[in-house]
This record gives C-alpha cells, structure tokens and sequence, in this order.
C-alpha cells in the first residue's frame, strides 16, 4: 500500500475510503494492457475506459427487451442455419456490403471480434508471415499476434492518409513484409481511409497486388460510418475485385446497449478460405441463434430509425466533452469518423497522461492513457488520452464535472 501512496503523492489518513478501495483492490501492481485497466474501470463511479455500450435502451429498444422470450422461442424454432443466414443477410445489406453475401456461406461468425483476431492471429503463425500493423490502434490486436510469435512492425496512420502517397509510403516502409493490417475507422483516432474517395483504398490493393502482400481489415468500428450519417463503400466489391488475397472481419459490439451480447463476422478471400475455414471450425462450432436473433432485431430497430438512438447518445457526450475538457491542457482531436470513443491531445509537456489518469482515478473518472494505443512508441501515446463516450448522458455529464474540476486544477 505504501508504495501505492507514495505514487500518487497522497497521504494514506488523507484519502477517501472509497478512493482506498479502488488502490487495494488491485490484484497487479502494473497494468500491462488496455483491457486490464478496463476491469479497474469497472470499478470506479465514472468509467469511462473501454467503449462497450452501457448507456440504456431507447423507447423502441426496451420492446425488443420485452419481446426477448418470443426471440428465445423463435430461434428454438429455426435451425442454427436459418438463424445465421437471417443474421448475415440483414447485417451486410444493413451496412450495404452486398458483394459479401454473394460468397454468404463463406462468411464465418464467432462470438466476439477478439476471437476473429485470434483465428487471424493463427493463420499469420502457421504460415510463417510478418506483418505490418498500423499504429496507433486498440493493443490487443498487437497482443493476440504477440503471444503467436508473429513478427510485427509498426505503420503509422500517417502513411495511409494522402492517395498520392500511399503506393510510395508502403514501398519505402512495407516491402518486406508479408500481411498489412489496418483498422478502418480507427480505434481511437477515428482515422478512415475511405474518409474521402475510394482513391487511398484502391492504392493500397494496388500494392497489395503488385507485391503480393496479405490485406487484413479490421473493420469492427464501421457501423460508425453509418451513424455518423455517411454510406459505406461496398468494400468487399474492391476487394473481391481486386485478386488481392485478404482477411475482413466485421463486429457488432461496440453499436447497440445489448449488455455485450454481440456476433463478430469473418470473410476472406477464396485462395486462403479453406485454411481459414480449418481453424475456425478448431475454435467453436456455433454462436448462440438466441443471441443472432436478438441482435438481427436490434439492427432492424436502427433501420428504422437511421442508427438516431445511437447516434443521439454519442453526439450528445462528444458535445459535453469537448465543452467541459476541451481548453489549455487538453485538445480535442477531431475525428475523420465520428465513433464511440474522443481522443484528446496533453498540451502540457510537463503532464503525460499516466500522470493525468492517475490524478482522475483519484476522483472515480477512469479515462485510458494513449501509451497501449502506440504499441511500438509508447512515449507519443503519453500525449493523449482516449474517453468512451456511449454512456447515459446524465452519467456522463457527472464524469465531465467531475473531470473538468480536476483539470482546471493545472490551471
């Protein structure tokens, strides 16, 4: 406990009962990781770590909470098949990737997007491949890829930005290289190569072709496209047109308040479908037709509405932290794509941002240090800190107080 103390400069008759909770029930002296500081969160009175949905159900979303046991019985009365395909069919024409459903067997679901990450993570073993992943990004997927000995290098986000540069940023910096790996948005940026035109996209096909080069796409965050009011590009059309060979994994996590109840999707190219296919079915069989009923109900409620409950939530948080955080300290960043998480810049050069979580985890406000997010340069992520914004509005609006006092403090 004494060393605890000593970090935060507190004295241990000084502090709050509540705030000594928190310090010794840490069962690690060092958190390695973003989701370890995401299980502290969850203790804390304003957790604002990781970007699951907590916020609560519209009017229209608590019907479909009470209609649940109907979808439990439903999905009893349909095979496991007829569920899947259901599923499949209204998420991707949702989202208008319609070349995807024309290979709709081939499109494998798995309970959770780190499982997507991990049969990835499996293939890029077996086969021996390094692979360039972009920087910053959400640390597990470095991780996964970590823990299977895959050689990684880091591309940062900058590379992908400009469509007359891309082609000559990755022969300079990704030739040797086997696989590219990009997060489209980006988590936490908001980062989108489809930002402006296909243009950028099509040259990173183009050297992915005339290299040879495996193109794996995490595009876990794009419903966000979707509720920031824009259209999806039917990617898989580029994709599959391009004879490039590629991973696409898709998630439905991060958009609906569904107690974290979600399905994450897997296509890829036809060259590597069969292996991919062999480790999907070593990993599980099925996800719950309970759980794909459910959630094939939550994306025909936002059909209807145009994602407005979603996006609701998230434009009114993004407004409260941009008018109580965004000053002399720290820097709003704006996003290319508006999604569930706002990524702020430490002005002071003094304050990195262990020091400025730390100080707010004091007063129950648990934000993520930027550090994990630079997986390979850490040292440039203790200049950001990184707020999930898809809470209830009046919790939130407590957190900003909260946090805006503390901040005002370095004044």
């Amino acid at each position: 406990m004494n060393n605890v103390l000593e970090t935060i400069n507190l004295d241990p008759y000084e502090i709050p009962e509540k705030v000594l909770i928190t310090t010794t029930n840490n069962h690690k002296d060092t958190l390695v990781d973003i989701t370890q500081h995401e299980i502290e969160a969850l203790k804390t009175e304003f957790n604002l770590a990781d970007a699951h949905t907590h916020q609560s159900q519209s009017p229209s979303q608590k019907k479909i909470v009470e209609d649940l046991p109907k979808l439990w019985y439903s999905a009893e009365q349909h095979t496991q098949y007829q569920s899947e395909q259901e599923f499949i069919e209204k998420f991707y024409t949702f989202h208008g990737q319609h070349t995807a459903l024309k290979r709709q067997d081939e499109i494998y679901l798995v309970y959770a997007a780190s499982i997507s990450m991990h049969i990835t993570a499996t293939y890029l073993m077996q086969n021996d491949m390094n692979v360039g992943l972009i920087e910053p990004c959400f640390d597990n997927l470095h991780d996964l890829m970590k823990h299977m000995n895959v050689p990684l290098s880091p591309l940062d986000e900058s590379l992908f930005s400009d469509s007359n540069e891309i082609y000559g940023n990755l022969v300079q910096h990704a030739l040797g290289l086997d696989a590219i790996f990009i997060v489209d948005p980006n988590n936490p940026t908001g980062f989108s190569i489809f930002s402006k035109s296909t243009e950028a996209f099509c040259e990173l096909l183009r050297f992915c072709k005339d290299f040879n080069k495996l193109l794996i796409m995490d595009f876990c965050f794009s419903a966000f496209i979707k509720v920031s009011g824009e259209s999806r590009v039917d990617v898989y059309e580029l994709l599959e047109g391009s004879e490039v060979s590629f991973i696409a994994m898709e998630d439905t996590g991060k958009t609906w308040p569904i107690q974290d109840a979600k399905c994450s999707t897997l296509q890829v190219s036809k060259n590597i479908n069969n292996d991919i296919y062999n480790i999907v079915t070593s990993v599980l069989l099925n996800v719950s037709p309970f759980i794909l009923k459910m959630i094939t109900r939550y994306i025909e409620d936002s059909e209807t509405d145009n994602f407005s409950s979603v996006r609701s939530v998230l434009e009114t948080n993004r407004n409260l932290a941009i008018k109580y955080l965004n000053g002399d300290l720290l820097k709003y960043c704006p996003p290319q794509i508006h999604t569930s998480v706002a990524w702020f810049e430490i002005s002071d050069p003094d304050i990195n941002a262990d020091q400025l979580q730390e100080k707010l985890k004091i007063h129950n406000v648990y934000v993520l240090p930027g550090k994990y997010f630079y997986w390979a340069h850490p040292e440039r992520g203790q200049r950001y800190i990184r707020i999930a914004l898809a809470r209830d509005s009046d919790i939130f609006l407590g957190a900003m107080k909260a946090a805006s006092s503390i901040i005002d403090e370095y004044k």
